[in-house]
């Protein structure tokens, strides 16, 4: 689960965003607008996770969540929520390896009882599981792309919980990669979370799409490691939660969903 530090830039706009019909989306103009290799069609597109293929929890979600935390730590809501939101490095940058460690690490936090551990374990599985739950129309177009021969894989912030149930999840048999900053010891928009998702789908970056809802400045980060990006606007609404956002005035589309006809009818400038 992802909880945004409170201290973190957080934002639910979806201001700054250009969404155009798919037909008219051609990208590769912000990096190389004469290289052809930039023009071409991606051949394998890497995918952020929270609001982009599942939706970004809301603020009443994520309340309802700590509620649920504070009851299996008998501690208070707010102290429940000071320690997701205290412990969100922690927890998404490698520092802990095991849902087992993120929730032993809460209860300390929390100053709750040794033997809250187990159940609090169990609560952050059955919460990751929840998570990951994908819309059919989504799983759909993840089809449709790896028909068409495009390689595909998810890169996200993501604590030890949700990198755990990620395989057991409807997406991972749709995506031949997937990278967690839990994993790999950063977070957005550390350039070796790209290099990794690079080198797990063994492909250039300049063969490759980024598609994210923009949270942890991953677009610019994505540019920065010269693959071509596109905003999506976030999955659930605006009210969906993100941080480290920045302005983005490259191109979008409306949702994931929108990816096998932007590739199909794909344009070379």
């Amino acid at each position: 689960m992802r909880y945004p530090p409170t201290s973190a830039a957080l934002s639910t706009s979806l201001s700054a965003i250009s969404t155009h019909p798919v037909s008219d989306v051609l990208l590769g103009a912000s990096l190389g607008q004469g290289s052809a290799a930039r023009s071409s069609r991606p051949t394998a597109v890497i995918l952020d996770l929270f609001g982009t293929l599942v939706t970004a929890p809301s603020a009443v979600e994520r309340s309802a969540a700590a509620t649920q935390f504070a009851e299996v730590l008998r501690v208070s809501s707010a102290v429940a929520e000071s320690a997701l939101s205290g412990s969100w490095r922690a927890r998404h940058d490698g520092q802990l390896r095991s849902t087992a460690e993120v929730a032993a690490h809460l209860v300390a936090r929390c100053k709750a009882p040794v033997s809250c551990v187990n159940e609090l374990e169990r609560l952050l599985a059955q919460l990751a599981r929840d998570r990951l739950q994908a819309d059919v129309t989504l799983l759909q177009a993840l089809k449709e792309l790896r028909h068409g021969g495009v390689r595909l894989a998810v890169l996200s912030d993501a604590s030890p919980d949700i990198a755990e149930a990620w395989s057991h999840s409807g997406l991972a048999p749709h995506f031949d990669a997937a990278v967690f900053s839990c994993r790999a010891g950063a977070v957005k928009p550390a350039p070796q979370l790209f290099s990794a998702a690079l080198g797990a789908l063994g492909v250039a970056p300049e063969q490759v799409l980024y598609c994210g809802d923009g949270g942890g400045d991953e677009l610019a980060g994505a540019e920065r490691a010269e693959m071509r990006a596109v905003r999506v606007e976030r999955r659930g609404g605006p009210h969906g939660l993100a941080f480290g956002e920045t302005a983005w005035h490259g191109r979008a589309i409306p949702e994931v969903e929108a990816l096998p006809s932007l590739l199909s009818t794909w344009r070379e400038r």
